[in-house]
């Protein structure tokens, strides 16, 4: 089975009319492409280019990583002598994938990357997490060669990044014993060491996902006297040097074949990477916001993979004489477990474009910055709404091991835990909110529905409904941030806001994609409804 071809939905983002400008945009920005005789001549053949490869990556997540799944999860990793070795299928999947040159997508083409732009790069993290979740964590973890490629100075790029296309494996590691979403309060020290012309690592790394990896970015505080963030910088560090030994591979609910681990670090050698201070202000909040887009492709993934789950066994399953998928409730269920998926997917991929433009357009790096939160806290939540569903629908077999559906439900939960929680994107969306910029956004979705000469009469009535739950949105951001509402009742009401926003905003997204496509229509009704269904309900508690 080939986990590309047989989603149509991966082709339709693939080919969006918008990835002309996301190709010009990266080729431009890669100095040598014009001169690099595997540059695409045009978008055309760049965007033929991504499909290939997603071809090959279908194969390998259909043919080695799904049938591996089921295995890894029960062998695991196992700590050996300070170390971590990965279960077999995870090696497999490993092997497989770096044989295929599938490593370093995103490095430019002189680290013998293939410069794909980063829809090109979630699209292949959802394709892998539709076959293994926990291995999608692994492989996602490569992104960490990107903030060595856009920070790090010549001499470290040259060292590591073609490792990293051979296959060395990353980590970034953040976390600590008493440093979890706090990272300012991040305590790991970072010494210069004269004699040796390096940086030295002393301290304790805990929940660190693949966390015995080829290649380490530490968050450490370089700077003396220091307590907050402003002390912080980010290193590189190399497994092959040795001074770093794993403590302990923690026994998770999920993701079972990713080892999180607890490290120790003492007098481990280091280079840092771009300036010193810099190492939470600036490198690890542009890692996270990839990071967020990462886990969003996982969360989808996943939902592409329940749905389907639930789909063929709703089929095969007979009660009363007919299959359990005639039933009208069974039926309801697959059709959100549907709709939530196609929202989520259109919202992912609209956000990576923007992400792929950021680079030279500043409104499109402020618009990148409202959405992805968006993504991990919706896609996140979706997915666990999905495994659950998908449990739901085969009954009492959905209980039983023997149904992928209960790994899937374990996987799911860690993805609106990590990498910021659900509260947490609630909390960065409110930038977004108090600014006007979602409103904003949704403005300009609105005229280029408008703009669409072939409308149906269902599309115009979906417009208008959409229209009318963002002005009942307006209403109700007025209640809420009214004079005289207590700051606890307005920080109650941000997650109900986010909520109205995102439905509103993949309603509008699915809309215009049913301009390409009729069929994400279906999909487009489940969110108007949400939409307007969420924001009456708020708005009559406040109102009375």
């Amino acid at each position: 089975m080939n986990f590309y071809l047989d989603n149509e939905n991966l082709s339709f983002y693939l080919h969006h009319p918008d990835m002309e400008q996301v190709v010009a945009v990266r080729e431009k920005n890669y100095a040598e492409a014009g001169n690099h005789p595997e540059a695409p001549a045009d978008a055309n053949e760049a965007v033929e280019q991504y499909d290939t490869v997603m071809r090959l990556l279908g194969d390998i997540a259909g043919d080695v990583i799904a049938p591996n799944a089921e295995s890894v999860d029960h062998e695991g990793p196992q700590l050996v002598d300070g170390h971590i070795e990965y279960a077999r299928g995870t090696r497999q999947n490993l092997d497989a994938l770096v044989q295929a040159g599938l490593y370093g997508m995103t490095l430019e083409r002189k680290y013998n990357g293939l410069n794909f732009p980063r829809v090109a790069a979630v699209m292949a993290a959802e394709i892998i997490a539709r076959a293994d979740v926990g291995f999608a964590t692994i492989w996602g973890l490569q992104d960490c060669a990107d903030t060595i490629q856009q920070f790090a100075n010549d001499d470290l790029k040259n060292k590591y990044l073609p490792r990293i296309y051979q296959g060395a494996t990353c980590s970034m590691d953040l976390t600590e014993p008493d440093a979890g979403s706090d990272l300012q309060s991040v305590r790991l020290k970072a010494s210069w060491d004269e004699a040796s012309n390096c940086w030295r690592l002393n301290g304790v790394k805990r929940f660190i996902t693949n966390g015995d990896a080829d290649l380490h970015l530490v968050l450490a505080r370089s700077e003396e006297g220091t307590n907050d963030g402003r002390g912080l910088s980010y290193f590189v560090f190399d497994k092959a040097d040795g001074g770093m030994k794993v403590r302990r591979i923690e026994n998770k609910m999920g993701i079972k074949g990713s080892p999180t681990a607890e490290l120790q670090f003492t007098n481990a050698p280091c280079q840092i990477v771009g300036e010193r201070r810099l190492g939470l202000i600036k490198y690890v909040m542009s890692l996270m916001n990839g990071a967020r887009l990462g886990v969003g492709a996982q969360s989808i993934g996943l939902c592409e993979c329940a749905c389907r789950e639930a789909e063929a066994y709703a089929a095969s399953r007979e009660q009363f004489g007919h299959s359990i998928d005639k039933f009208v409730a069974v039926q309801d269920l697959l059709r959100q477990m549907r709709a939530r998926t196609d929202g989520a997917r259109s919202l992912m991929y609209e956000t990576a474009r923007y992400v792929d433009l950021a680079v030279s357009s500043k409104p499109a790096s402020r618009i990148a910055d409202i959405l992805t939160p968006l993504v991990k806290l919706n896609a996140s939540e979706f997915a666990n709404r999905c495994a659950y569903d998908c449990i739901q629908v085969h009954g009492g077999s959905g209980f039983m091991k023997e149904y992928a559906c209960e790994r899937l439900y374990r996987d799911a939960r860690i993805l609106s835990i990590y990498e910021g929680t659900s509260q947490l994107q609630v909390v960065a969306a409110m930038k977004g909110i108090a600014g006007g910029a979602y409103l904003k956004q949704i403005e300009a979705y609105d005229a280029k529905v408008s703009a669409f000469d072939s409308l149906t009469d269902e599309m115009r009535r979906q417009q208008s409904l959409l229209r009318k739950a963002t002005e009942s949105y307006k209403r109700l951001y007025e209640l809420v941030s009214s004079e005289g509402t207590s700051s606890e009742r307005f920080d109650h009401s941000t997650r109900a806001l986010t909520e109205v926003l995102s439905y509103i905003i993949m309603a509008y997204l699915l809309l215009l994609d049913s301009q390409r496509d009729n069929r994400f229509m279906d999909s487009c009704d489940f969110f108007v409804k949400e939409a307007v269904g969420e924001v009456h309900k708020h708005l009559a508690v406040y109102e009375n």
